[in-house]
């Protein structure tokens, strides 16, 4: 069971409204680096969690704050429509620049929502669900959230540049805050769990005895005309500890040309793809 409250976690406020801005906030509600991604992530990950209880009710809290901000973005987008002309006449009646604006917004605030917000990105194209990433494995699930909350945190500053409205920026800041926590948040959960040395590589539980071990921590070079760039990946003590980093310029084939073997009757193949046979050398030209 979910509950709601009336009033909203921070307060959101429009100075001057504009609707360009407010299909720029579409993607904050139904892009990938959204808040319908993250909410839908971290309820997906609660609802298939096992093990420790606190993660399971850490994800159902976060995913429920992740809600109250679409809420909060869908207020956004409303209040940045308010006032926007409803036809080109009505537009061009007030004044050029505000045409311009029209031009500028996207059409469906008008056709398909009433001047309100969706469940759309900034081209308008619906979220769909594909970048919800719940693998059951929580160091790996800790991991695409830190990641989902640096690209949402992204987003937020890039939006808070693209605006001069002191409401947007007050509450855009807020959000900013909200993913520098959750961020912080998903990494803590991994220290709790014995710090990120202890969970690589995830899974932790499969037995490494049944992995090709010499094949586990060399980084490899496949530029034909650079070498392969330096740095902590190239050397050192792998982070899991129980290898050390090294580079190999030149890749090593061990495999064999990944040649098929001839087309099945009935797959709509050629004959000479069926019967395998190869024209003699200087037959084709």
């Amino acid at each position: 069971m979910f509950h709601h409250s009336s009033k909203m976690q921070f307060p959101v406020r429009v100075e001057k409204p504009d609707p360009e801005f407010a299909m720029l906030l579409q993607q904050a509600i139904g892009g990938v680096e959204g808040e319908i991604r993250v909410a839908m992530q971290y309820f997906f990950q609660a609802m298939g969690a096992r093990g420790d209880a606190r993660i399971r009710d850490l994800l159902m809290s976060t995913a429920t704050e992740e809600l109250g901000h679409i809420e909060m973005l869908a207020y956004a987008v409303a209040l940045n429509l308010e006032g926007a002309p409803l036809s080109y006449q009505e537009a061009s009646a007030k004044d050029p620049v505000v045409n311009a604006i029209l031009g500028g917004m996207n059409p469906r605030h008008i056709l398909s929502s009433g001047l309100a917000a969706m469940p759309v990105n900034a081209n308008g194209m619906p979220f769909d669900m594909s970048h919800i990433y719940a693998s059951g494995n929580v160091a790996a699930d800790m991991l695409a959230n830190v990641t989902a909350e640096a690209t949402g945190r992204v987003l937020a500053t890039r939006l808070y540049n693209m605006t001069e409205d002191k409401g947007m920026k007050d509450f855009l800041s807020f959000l900013i805050a909200r993913d520098t926590m959750h961020q912080q948040q998903w990494l803590a959960v991994i220290e709790d769990m014995g710090g990120l040395n202890a969970s690589l590589p995830i899974p932790n539980s499969f037995p490494q005895e049944n992995e090709a071990t010499e094949h586990s921590y060399y980084c490899l070079n496949t530029s034909l005309d650079k070498p392969l760039p330096k740095g902590r990946w190239s050397e050192g003590p792998s982070y899991d500890g129980k290898g050390q980093f090294t580079a190999k310029e030149k890749p090593e084939i061990l495999g064999d040309e990944p040649l098929l073997g001839p087309a099945r009757p009935g797959s709509g193949a050629q004959n000479e793809q069926i019967s395998g046979s190869v024209p003699p050398a200087g037959t084709v030209k």
